[in-house]
């Protein structure tokens, strides 16, 4: 197995405050991400907002042409 640098780090850390192998601190790392991907989230919520146009955008060529210029490409 080959690890990044970060958790080759990390691993490192863990393995020196424990006092424990390399192998133990690896699998307590799997498991302590295990635990926290398992813990449920916010759903995401896309928050908008009306802009009240005064120009339709329904069309990004029009609108874009209209914005710049006929000679807008």
């Amino acid at each position: 197995m080959t690890l990044d640098d970060d958790v080759a780090a990390a691993v490192e850390q863990i393995r020196r405050e424990r006092g424990i192998g390399v192998s133990q601190a690896i699998n307590e790392l799997v498991r302590r991400n295990l635990v926290e991907a398992s813990r449920p989230t916010k759903p995401f919520r896309q928050k908008t907002h009306a802009l009240q146009c005064r120009i339709d955008v329904s069309n990004v060529a029009e609108a874009l042409e209209l914005a710049e210029g006929p000679g807008y490409h």
